[in-house]
């Protein structure tokens, strides 16, 4: 029930919140302007990030050591105006693919590129199916649509949140030309079953490695199992650079050609055209900086392991579910996602005392209005889109030291504890009423 003091300033905050500017001059007429709900939105969310004593990610915290390198490469880059697919994308390319163990690496402009690039290299286009998850981030199936083929979603492993390769076969049909498992939030697919279901019905593997940069599968780096291995760069990520990249990695020299070639407006050779590409090449700047960063990146996902450890250690027992780790694969924790029963809550709790969370993902993809055309409805994938409702992101970056750990897991529990104590007491009161 509002109290009286909030009806009467009601009028008054609605005025405030609809702040009206008039421009008047002799060349113009009168003007008025609002500030949109997006731009309001954004200016709130602007104020709690800074109000934040623990993001979600402190990209800060990792600029400031690398600072001076990174400075210094972006300058030599400026210096020798070598702009365009120059020195600095050929180094990443071939430190990236040998990293990953494979023999071509192909930097493109974004993750969602590679994922649409690796697609139209394998020929998959209209009227093709592909088969892949409904628990990721959109563009995963946005690359599928963008070349012209339709999604078909099979659901996901209840622990790991990863590709169940049980339901393969389900999901096989006449029209379907590939596979594309998400190694999500930074744990491995279980590529085995995968690549064996593949060969067998003659499909090819795309990987969408875009959060596991560094994630193994007995033993072999993610992005070398499939045909195309897709990574975002995007600037979060475990390897990311200061905005869009991304890039992918092949054994197949065909591939590798035909991937170069669709980058670049479809040409091998500067002024002839072999198909209709597009613009997507990574930018030789961007590249300069995931060079600085490309040497750190095993200790980042050691400092990231060790956080994990130590949520996983102290939240066990507290929150319903922590991250599964297959004894088949590594886990880099690109996210650490917990699952709770009353997820806003949680959430609303931390951000009160500072701290940043995120979901990845509120919607699976097969319920979005984007996907609508696709007939899936609420119920067809039951294990994602229970998942979907209760999994929430703690903040997860290599620089996080143990005093900020520790704030965060105290946070959980003291919010852990509350609501364990509001449920006793509703259960006592219901007691008394039978």
């Amino acid at each position: 029930m509002r109290s009286r003091f909030a009806v009467r300033i009601g009028p008054l905050a609605h005025l405030l919140e609809r702040k009206e500017w008039y421009v008047c001059s002799a060349l113009q007429s009168t003007k008025h302007t609002t500030l949109s709900h997006y731009e309001r939105q954004k200016a709130r969310k602007d104020e709690e990030a800074l109000s934040l004593k623990i993001p979600l990610v402190d990209l800060q915290a990792q600029y400031s050591g690398l600072k001076p390198a990174i400075l210094a490469a972006l300058e030599a880059v400026l210096d020798s105006m070598q702009l365009f697919l120059g020195p600095q994308i050929r180094a990443f390319e071939h430190n990236f693919a040998a990293y990953c163990q494979c023999q071509y690496g192909i930097g493109v402009s974004s993750g969602t590129d590679a994922l649409a690039i690796a697609l139209r290299a394998c020929d998959i286009g209209p009227g093709d199916e592909v088969i892949t998850v409904a628990n990721t981030f959109i563009a995963t199936v946005e690359a599928i649509a963008l070349v012209g083929a339709k999604p078909v979603f099979v659901d996901v492993d209840p622990e790991t949140y990863l590709l169940d390769w049980r339901q393969l076969e389900q999901a096989l049909s006449s029209r379907t030309r590939a596979v594309l498992p998400v190694h999500l939030y930074g744990h491995a697919a279980e590529m085995l079953p995968i690549m064996n279901f593949a060969r067998a019905h003659g499909l090819h593997v795309i990987e969408d490695a875009s959060q596991a940069h560094g994630a193994t599968y007995q033993g072999r780096r993610v992005g070398s199992f499939g045909d195309v291995g897709c990574f975002s760069l995007y600037y979060s990520k475990n390897l990311g650079a200061f905005g869009e990249a991304g890039i992918c990695t092949t054994n197949d020299e065909a591939l590798a050609e035909k991937i170069r070639m669709i980058r670049d407006h479809g040409s091998r050779i500067r002024y002839r055209h072999e198909v209709m590409g597009v613009n997507a090449r990574l930018d030789e700047m961007q590249a300069a900086v995931l060079n600085v960063k490309m040497p750190h990146l095993d200790q980042w996902n050691t400092a990231r392991q060790a956080h994990a450890q130590a949520y996983t250690e102290q939240l066990r027992d507290v929150v319903e579910a922590v991250p599964v780790v297959r004894p088949w694969g590594t886990h880099v924790y690109c996210y650490y996602v917990i699952q709770v029963t009353e997820r806003d809550a949680l959430r609303e709790a931390l951000q009160q005392e500072g701290i940043g969370t995120n979901i990845h993902y509120p919607t699976p993809i097969h319920l979005q209005p984007a996907c609508a055309s696709y007939g899936y409805t609420d119920g067809m994938l039951p294990v994602t889109e229970s998942v979907s409702q209760h999994i929430v992101s703690l903040p997860m970056y290599p620089e996080l030291t143990a005093e900020q750990i520790h704030y965060v897991v105290s946070a959980v529990k003291k919010y852990s504890l509350l609501q364990r104590r509001v449920r006793s007491y509703d259960t006592g009161r219901e007691a008394q009423w039978v």
